[in-house]
């Protein structure tokens, strides 16, 4: 129970951050920094994005309470967000919209550190990441649960790290073609998560659960 709640948590906020599609667009972010100067911004975004994902983990249902939100209606709508991001992947158009982001943020000299914008907000906490931690945390049945979800995120920012790290020579390895393969693949599980999101919304709507 234990692992398959930390598993399919992992897989989720795997699938939505996609460390191996931030890779390519930090790789090119970088490009004029030195090693250790492009380490630093990647830690010091990872770390920031860990504090924005973790407010909305342990905030974020009281935030709802407070806009007098139910929890079944912000399920729903997370799983169509997530299905849209999933349609993106799919048909590379999220890759797209981070390349012209990147390539804006590129044409301004002045701006040197990309840790804060875009790398920590939006590229790996963006709306998909906040609505998906949110929904898997409100989901989770006491402490222990809840823990286990964060065990999970920790897990993915710290693959997320070693992904902007590693990210030069990962995308010299990898290549431009197998990561749309992967991008692509990642979509559809994500597709298929999202769909069940939804599912699960209307069935407790139903159900007046």
């Amino acid at each position: 129970m234990i692992w398959d709640l930390f598993l399919s948590a992992f897989v989720t906020l795997f699938v939505v951050i996609d460390p191996p599609g931030c890779a390519p667009i930090y790789a090119g972010l970088v490009k004029g920094a030195s090693s250790k100067q492009a380490t630093s911004m990647a830690v010091r975004a990872c770390f920031i994005a860990a504090l924005i994902l973790l407010v909305f983990a342990l905030f974020g249902e009281k935030l709802l309470g407070a806009l007098h939100i139910e929890l079944n209606s912000f399920r729903i709508a997370g799983g169509i967000m997530l299905f849209v991001i999933a349609l993106d992947m799919v048909f590379e158009k999220r890759t797209q919209r981070r390349e012209e982001r990147a390539d804006k943020i590129m044409s301004t000299p002045e701006v040197e550190d990309v840790s804060v914008f875009p790398m920590a907000m939006p590229m790996i906490a963006g709306p998909g990441s906040i609505a998906t931690i949110m929904l898997l945390t409100a989901r989770a049945e006491g402490t222990e649960q809840t823990l286990i979800v964060l065990a999970a995120l920790g897990a993915v920012l710290i693959l997320t790290l070693a992904a902007l790290v590693a990210a030069g020579p990962l995308m010299k390895l990898l290549g431009s073609r197998v990561e749309a393969v992967i991008t692509r693949l990642l979509g559809v599980l994500l597709a298929a998560l999202a769909a069940q999101y939804v599912i699960d919304g209307v069935k407790a709507v139903l159900t007046g659960a």
